[in-house]
């Protein structure tokens, strides 16, 4: 295992197309429900314990090795916004492109072939770590990580945030990213003998109706 690979992965440069959503961000400062980087670390807090959470125990389930259909359809159970499915839908299959090119698997073929209007990103992103030859935990930290960074980083444009504001955002998480990506790896351990049941579910209505929302404005700067 190269713990690099983890870097290559995590890295927002990466061309897995995150960079044109917002995880929610845009609608929020739109509705005023972000202002300054207080709202910010706010919202990625809450953000964090719920989706970010869901989204790293899949990620780790998948790195450890349980069926990447189920799990997809263990993700789609959680992820009751039409809005969020379709785009969880299409940035797993763009990161499934990517993922293909620079780890080839045998695992990721399978997805691809299985799954070829995409799965949702973060089986594809736990599928990925393990083909990097990361561990569930190292695909955890991953998944939980982009939950986070890329509001703060659409908050910077959105708003004109000072960007050392937003970072200090991120840095100020780092305890929390590590309680999610442990329990995350912890569930996904779990699930190896108890089924994607044991795999976390915390809810997040208001970004599910924000989401939803937001796909039917006209004029958005983000896609999500």
């Amino acid at each position: 295992m190269s713990r690099a690979a983890l870097l290559v992965l995590a890295d927002g440069r990466f061309p897995a197309g995150g960079h044109a959503h917002s995880g929610g961000a845009e609608p929020a400062v739109t509705a005023g429900r972000i202002r300054d980087a207080e709202d910010l670390a706010a919202f990625c807090r809450g953000r964090l314990g719920t989706t970010g959470l869901t989204a790293a125990a899949l990620a780790a389930a998948a790195a450890r090795g349980l069926d990447p259909l189920e799990l997809d359809e263990a993700a789609d159970a959680r992820t009751p916004a039409p809005a969020l499915r379709t785009t969880a839908r299409r940035l797993g299959r763009q990161l499934l492109r990517a993922a293909r090119a620079t780890w080839p698997s045998a695992e990721l073929e399978a997805l691809a072939a299985a799954r070829p209007r995409g799965a949702h990103q973060p089986v594809v992103l736990g599928l990925t770590a393990r083909a990097a030859g990361l561990t569930p935990l190292d695909a955890g930290y991953c998944a939980a990580y982009e939950s986070v960074s890329g509001p703060a980083t659409a908050v910077v444009r959105l708003l004109g945030l000072d960007p050392f504001e937003a970072v200090g955002v991120l840095a100020r998480l780092a305890p929390a990213l590590d309680e999610v990506a442990a329990q995350a790896a912890a569930c996904a351990e779990r699930a190896v003998d108890e089924g994607t049941g044991a795999l976390p579910a915390p809810s997040a209505p208001l970004l599910d109706i924000m989401a939803q929302a937001h796909a039917e404005w006209p004029v958005r700067l983000f896609a999500s």
